[in-house]
C-alpha cells in the first residue's frame, strides 16, 4: 500500500522547534522529484502523492525501478517490511549536476513498517551498501548545531554539482531522537539560491565537535538520574501507580526542581552566563527521555 513521504518543515518554524538540539544529521537536498519503491507481491514504486503505474510512471521512475540492475528487489524481496524514499534526479529548477548524475534514484529514508518508524542513517546505511544501492551520504554531523553552523554546511553542500558550479539547493537537518511538540518526526530544512564557486565533493560524514552550549552543561551537571529517579517516585507514591498521562508532570517537576533549586549555584559557578530558557527547558526533557527512555 502506498504511503506519503513527510512534509520537510523550513528550519525555524513551530513545526521543527529545537530539532537542531542534541545529535543531527546534515544532508544534501536535491532537486528532483520525489520517488519511493516498497514491496507488495512484487516491487511497487510512487511518486510524492500517488502509486505509480504503467504508463503513469513519473518522468520513467517506474520503469527504471522494474528495469532491474538496481539492488531494489535483492533488498526488498528479503526485507519487505521497508520502503525506501528517495530523489529521482530528473531535470527541474537546478541544472547543474554532474552529467553521470541523472536518471538515478538516491535514497534519503527508509521506513520500517514493522517498527513503524523511520530507521536512522546508521541502521539503513549497511543495507543500501550491501546492495549497492545510490543514497544520499550525510554531510557532516553535529551535536547541538546553530543556525550558523548549518549555513556552513549549506555552502558546504556540493553533492553531484559540476565542478565550479556552485551549490546544491539546499541541505536537511534530521534528529532521530526528535518529536516535535505536537508528537511527530519531522526534518527541517533550509534551501538556497546562493551559489559559490569551488567543488568539493564529500564522499561520507564528518563528526563536528562543537563548543558546548551553557544549557547543556547546566543539564549534565543538574540533571541527574537521581533527580528524575526521585521526581518519578514521588509520582508513583502520591498517584498509587504510573501512568503515561502523568508524564506531563514529570518533565515539568524536574525542570521546576532546576530552575528553584540548582540555577543559583549553576550561575555563580558559570560566571553568569547568558541562558536562553526554552533551550534549557527542551534539553532537560531530551535529558529525562534519555534517563528513564521507557517511560516514553
Amino acid at each position: 500500500m502506498f504511503r506519503k513521504y513527510m512534509h520537510i518543515e523550513r528550519f525555524g518554524t513551530d513545526e521543527v522547534q529545537g530539532i537542531e538540539l542534541g545529535g543531527c544529521h546534515v544532508f544534501s537536498k536535491l532537486d528532483g522529484t520525489n520517488g519511493s519503491v516498497w514491496w507488495d507481491n512484487g516491487l511497487q514504486a510512487g511518486s510524492r502523492n500517488r502509486q505509480l503505474a504503467v504508463g503513469d510512471d513519473n518522468h520513467g521512475f517506474y520503469d527504471w525501478v522494474l528495469g532491474g540492475n538496481n539492488g531494489l528487489y535483492e533488498l526488498l524481496i528479503v526485507m519487505p517490511h521497508l520502503r525506501l524514499y528517495g530523489e529521482w534526479l530528473v531535470k527541474h529548477s537546478l541544472a547543474t549536476y554532474r552529467d553521470d548524475a541523472w536518471r538515478k534514484f538516491y535514497v534519503f529514508d527508509v521506513y520500517d513498517d514493522s517498527l513503524d518508524r523511520y530507521l536512522s542513517y546508521d541502521e539503513y546505511l549497511p543495507l543500501l551498501e550491501n546492495h549497492s544501492i545510490d543514497y544520499i551520504p550525510a554531510l557532516c554531523i553535529m551535536n547541538n548545531a546553530t543556525y550558523d553552523n548549518l549555513l556552513v554546511e549549506l555552502e558546504n553542500n556540493k553533492f553531484l554539482i559540476e565542478d565550479g558550479k556552485g551549490s546544491g539547493e539546499g541541505v536537511v537537518v534530521k534528529n532521530y531522537k526528535y518529536q516535535n511538540r505536537f508528537g511527530r518526526t519531522t526534518w527541517a530544512k533550509i534551501v538556497t539560491n546562493i551559489f559559490k564557486e569551488k567543488h568539493t565533493r564529500k564522499m561520507g560524514s564528518t563528526e563536528k565537535t562543537m563548543k558546548q552550549m551553557v544549557e547543556q552543561e547546566i543539564c549534565d551537571k543538574y540533571v541527574s538520574k537521581h533527580l528524575v529517579d526521585k521526581t518519578y517516585a514521588k509520582i508513583i507514591n502520591e498517584m498509587e501507580g504510573w501512568n503515561s498521562k502523568y508524564i506531563p508532570r514529570l518533565l515539568n517537576t524536574v525542570y521546576y526542581d532546576l530552575v528553584n533549586e540548582e540555577l543559583w549555584d549553576a550561575i555563580k559557578s558559570m560566571k553568569n552566563p547568558t541562558i536562553n530558557f526554552k533551550t534549557l527547558n527542551t534539553l532537560t526533557i531530551m535529558r529525562i527521555k534519555e534517563i528513564r527512555s521507557e517511560l516514553f
